[in-house]
């Protein structure tokens, strides 16, 4: 399956998927250009979630491509969505299946697209902001319980292989407070220091795979005894998780 990055605004990630979808495209003339070059052609969109940064190009790619299908989450109120998807449905764009995953708590609606395309075993998710590398999103619109559900219920259940492909670039700032919540794990000091050097030579961090982040990513390693005394030793890992999350939001 193909998968093309194409940076959006300061920090956003669109991705090219496949053959015909274009997953966030909040610039879509960005997102068209570069289908063109690598001859291309979106029929479909995949929201994640209805933050401006995410779904604001919506009404201006459906005006550039008349009639092309744009999906987004039932519980989520995507701009121009002409699809909206449940959880655990599968759906069929082009010759990709995808199963949507939602996850809340970031938006109460958010979709995570997990894709494969027949003939291969390379699957991919498009996390959106559920999941960075070596972070999460902030819980602005769910609870700790539904973070709980969707980090550790969810995602981190998925096989090990599955590569992850999240809506911005946050993997140093993520990675700089995983060092200061599990200090002694060099999964985190290596991968710092890879996207550190990824950075400075304006290369993109992404993707990682669901079983890097169970290594280096705090917020799915909330069983870890250095974590739990991070985030004040509870022992409900609801409660590790949403102080982590609390720590980050002051880092």
């Amino acid at each position: 399956m193909r998968v093309i990055p194409v940076p959006m605004l300061s920090d956003n990630y669109s991705y090219l998927n496949g053959v015909t979808a274009a997953v966030d495209p909040v610039e879509p003339s960005k997102v068209i250009e570069a289908a063109k070059k690598e001859g291309l052609q979106i029929s479909s969109v995949l929201t994640t979630h209805h933050h401006w940064d995410h779904a604001g190009g919506n009404e201006e790619i459906a005006k550039l491509i008349p009639g092309i299908e744009i999906i987004g989450g039932e519980h989520d109120n995507v701009s121009a969505a002409t699809r909206q998807v449940a959880n655990n449905e599968d759906i069929t764009v082009g010759d990709i299946c995808i199963r949507c995953l939602e996850t809340p708590f970031h938006t109460l609606g958010h979709i995570c697209y997990l894709c494969s395309e027949e003939g291969t075993s390379e699957r991919n998710i498009f996390t959106g902001d559920t999941l960075f590398i070596g972070g999460c999103g902030r819980c602005f619109a769910g609870t700790p319980e539904q973070m709980y559900q969707s980090l550790i219920q969810t995602l981190s259940k998925l096989p090990s292989d599955i590569k992850v492909w999240c809506g911005h670039e946050y993997t140093v700032k993520n990675l700089e407070f995983a060092a200061a919540a599990d200090k002694d794990n060099k999964a985190v000091a290596d991968k710092l220091e890879w996207a550190k050097a990824q950075r400075a030579k304006g290369l993109p961090t992404i993707p990682s795979t669901i079983g890097e982040e169970l290594g280096f990513n705090p917020f799915l390693r909330i069983s870890q005894p250095q974590i739990v005394a991070y985030s004040g030793g509870s022992s409900d890992p609801v409660e590790v998780l949403a102080a982590l999350r609390r720590k980050k939001d002051k880092f």
